[in-house]
């Protein structure tokens, strides 16, 4: 990494819950969290986001906003973000095949009409030869509501701002999904 982490005993008391949380759900504390926390205030505040946009009461179904980091993390080239977001993946839709395809997702017949919309979308924002158009929005509004275009849109950007983090840091993968890695488009 780019930068150095602290050992967990030295970062503030009210970060450390979110480190023990972290381990037990993951068996291991993460990495971007170590560097996130360097800087306290900023880490809680990108951990209470993260925690409004993968609650259990999301519109967004679950495997769909896996689908969206994983794919948001292999065009930004985060190591970690592929693995551990393609392992929530495969978790979530009961099987590797997904997170294997989710690259070359137009190529594939396993993804729905819903899931090729919402992928589009998230390569028009997160490219930067791409844009958002009137035409791909009718197109998306056909499966959301404005609430969920607005949480769609927002765990997006969350995950642009994530991988991209962890990305210029060089944040390793933690080994939770044993998929390789291929940043050209699939992993």
């Amino acid at each position: 990494m780019r930068v150095s982490v602290k050992k967990t005993n030295q970062y503030p008391w009210f970060i450390r819950p979110f480190f023990w949380n972290q381990k037990r759900k993951y068996g291991a504390v993460l990495q971007p969290g170590l560097v996130w926390a360097r800087v306290p205030k900023l880490f809680a505040t990108v951990a209470s986001l993260y925690g409004v946009l993968d609650r259990k009461k999301s519109p967004l179904d679950p495997v769909l906003r896996s689908l969206v980091t994983v794919r948001v993390s292999q065009i930004n080239w985060c190591l970690f973000c592929v693995d551990i977001n393609s392992s929530t993946l495969a978790k979530r839709a009961g099987s590797l095949e997904k997170a294997a395809q989710v690259g070359q997702w137009r190529e594939s017949v396993i993804f729905s009409a819903q899931e090729r919309v919402v992928l589009e979308y998230t390569e028009a924002m997160t490219f930067s030869d791409q844009q958002v158009t009137d035409e791909l929005m009718e197109r998306l509004k056909g499966f959301f509501d404005d609430d969920g275009v607005v949480e769609l849109t927002g765990l997006i950007a969350f995950q642009n701002l994530s991988s991209k983090f962890n990305s210029a840091l060089d944040v390793p993968a933690q080994g939770f999904c044993k998929l390789p890695f291929n940043p050209s488009g699939g992993n």
